[in-house]
């Protein structure tokens, strides 16, 4: 994950303790966790309790990104019978939904206009709702531009600066950033960049055309892919969310991508091809022609079962199975679950500015995973 911006408690990557709390890019997600888990492999041993079965610590470098390594790693080695990652939260999570990481473009004749829009950025990953966005106008008036920086703040709670450049006044949209699987959580500021650009009187073009389609089709604060055609939900997996999260617009051209986590009912045929064909209809052209399907793990087996029971042990609380929209690296093995490390009730900011590990619960999962290790390969 990159730093990202807004951080207070430290810089990104000078990890501090504040009151009980590790700051910094990676203690929660996922840097605190795997040292819980090393730490639990080398109590079990050090402890020299008799296991009966081979443990086996996956570190990767990809996670974010795709998971091409875990990928390559599985073409070379045997899957293990059972598998958790700790990239999550406990109790257990055994389903994760499925995605379409929606990669899109669109181009037009450029346009000679005195008001108009330069050009647009939007963005730093796909996974992340941006909490910043910028663009530039040219051949708008100062006071234009500010009382409909007002009023658009005023209806989507995203705020807007402004700075004279040699291109013309540049425009940043400040909202909250957030993780592309939880965008209710943030305040998006690029969809809110797109709802001011359509307020200002810039010359109707096609360039403006492409972007008023977007406001159309990813309105501001739908974060349930309503307007797209695909919001739905069931009840073993919950709502299918959409982020929209990056977006570059030139003169002649954009590119964007956007970030929806699909519930167990999603598929290719009520998702991909739904998308695909509004987007079509605005004259955008979705380039993905597939999506990860969800995945799940059934929650009356044993090996669920051992981990519920030692949350339980180890916490006094009562356990039960989970679902998320992120995905980790166990989203494609057969018997693989997300298990911690944050307690329930902890917003780690993961993906976000001034991200932590509450350090009691770092080390009361190292002791989590020990009894798991213990109970399931002793």
């Amino acid at each position: 994950m990159p730093a990202g911006e807004g951080w207070t408690e430290t810089e990104a990557f000078e990890p501090v303790v504040k009151d009980g709390r590790l700051y910094g890019r990676g203690t929660a997600d996922d840097k605190g966790p795997a040292v819980a888990a090393l730490y639990a492999m080398r109590a079990v041993k050090e402890l020299g309790l008799p296991v009966k079965k081979n443990v086996r610590l996956i570190l990767g470098t990809d996670e974010e990104c795709g998971s091409s390594d875990i990928a390559e790693y599985y073409e070379r080695e045997p899957e293990a019978p059972m598998t958790f990652s700790p990239d999550a939260s406990f109790p257990v999570i055994n389903t994760e939904k499925g995605r379409l990481e929606g990669h899109f473009s669109a181009s037009f004749a450029p346009a000679a206009a005195d008001a108009r829009l330069v050009r647009l950025e939007a963005g730093i990953k796909v996974n992340v709702v941006p909490g910043k966005a910028k663009a530039v106008v040219a051949g708008v008036d100062l006071d234009t531009l500010k009382k409909t920086a007002e009023e658009t703040e005023a209806e989507t709670g995203i705020s807007f600066s402004l700075e004279q450049t040699e291109e013309g006044m540049e425009i940043t949209a400040q909202g909250e950033g957030a993780h592309a699987s939880t965008p209710q959580e943030g305040k998006n500021a690029l969809t809110g960049l797109l709802v001011y650009l359509t307020r200002l009187p810039l010359t109707d073009c096609p360039q403006m055309q492409a972007v008023r389609s977007l406001v159309k089709l990813f309105p501001h604060g739908d974060t349930r892919g309503e307007a797209v055609g695909i919001a739905m939900e069931d009840e073993l997996s919950g709502a299918l969310t959409l982020a929209f999260s990056m977006l570059r617009v030139g003169e002649d051209s954009l590119e964007g991508m956007f970030d929806s986590r699909c519930p167990i009912c999603g598929n290719k045929d009520n998702v991909l091809r739904v998308v695909k064909a509004a987007m079509a209809a605005e004259g955008i052209l979705l380039q993905n022609d597939s999506m990860t399907p969800p995945h799940h793990v059934d929650g009356e087996s044993h090996f669920v079962k051992t981990l519920l029971k030692a949350y339980e042990e180890y916490t006094g609380q009562k356990g039960a199975c989970q679902f998320t929209g992120g995905g980790t690296y166990v989203h494609d093995l057969k018997n693989g679950v997300a298990f911690g490390a944050a307690m329930p009730g902890t917003d780690n900011h993961m993906h976000g500015a001034d991200e932590f590990a509450v350090v009691d619960e770092l080390v009361a999962s190292a002791k989590i995973f020990a009894q798991v290790i213990t109970d399931l390969c002793g």
